[in-house]
């Protein structure tokens, strides 16, 4: 009876379009996500990230040298409290202050020691504050381009620019126990190295090799520098918002 309960209450959520499905790569199967457990280091801190394509969890569970567990989960997101940082409401340096206050970039010049002052300062999110993340994971080779960002390398044009060049994955991440206490395991498929590592490896290049032609393009924007030394703020019109397409 309380199945036949709890099933009829699933699908009435389904059909208002609470419920979401989730898939969480991993080299182990995750029966229940734990609140609390993972890297601090990671793009928008402790949390359980999860996307919503099966192809995207696939390829970030294998290794060159092992395969991998796409774990599948439904979310009940009712009453959570959502920050999708793709939204129009934030710019890409919105994106990119969250990740210079978790992860850890090479700090390579006194410009970079101050620009990631700047951005967590002016640009900054307080990401604890939500049950439930929406925004663009950095892969290895579009943490690059964030890192060259950081340095003065590239304008903040060209940043929104490169994260256009591949397929950039989104990710959902769960930062609170209210949330956690809402995701609930169905299942899992195994992926193999040999089809999901190449197709993760193929995107990286991809997205690299048109980033390098980006490169010899002149470029006379906005660099992190002249944001600094401008006093540039969120509402300025020059700061690209929402990367997404």
């Amino acid at each position: 009876l309380f199945r036949s309960i709890a099933l009829r209450v699933m699908r009435s959520c389904r059909e208002m379009g609470h419920i979401i499905t989730l898939f969480h790569g991993s080299e182990k199967v995750v029966e229940v996500p734990t609140f609390g457990v993972g890297k601090k280091t990671n793009d928008f801190g402790l949390g359980f990230y999860c996307t919503e394509s099966e192809g995207l969890a696939k390829e970030w569970a294998v290794s060159s040298l092992r395969d991998g567990f796409c774990n599948r989960y439904t979310l009940d997101t009712e009453y959570l409290n959502i920050l999708n940082l793709n939204s129009p409401d934030y710019t890409i340096l919105n994106w990119i202050a969250v990740l210079v206050e978790h992860r850890l970039f090479s700090i390579k010049t006194p410009v970079a020691r101050r620009a990631k002052r700047y951005l967590i300062d002016n640009f900054g999110i307080n990401v604890n504050a939500y049950d439930l993340i929406t925004g663009y994971r950095a892969d290895d080779s579009y943490f690059d381009y964030a890192e060259s960002f950081l340095n003065n390398g590239i304008s903040v044009e060209q940043l929104a620019r490169a994260m256009q060049l591949g397929k950039l994955g989104e990710q959902i991440v769960l930062k609170s126990k209210f949330a956690f206490s809402r995701i609930q395991f169905e299942g899992f498929d195994v992926a193999e190295k040999e089809e999901f590592y190449i197709l993760r490896k193929a995107r990286d290049d991809e997205a690299n090799g048109l980033y390098l032609e980006m490169l010899e393009e002149e470029s006379d924007g906005l660099y992190i520098q002249d944001i600094i030394r401008g006093g540039i703020t969120n509402d300025d019109s020059r700061i690209p918002r929402n990367i997404s397409e």
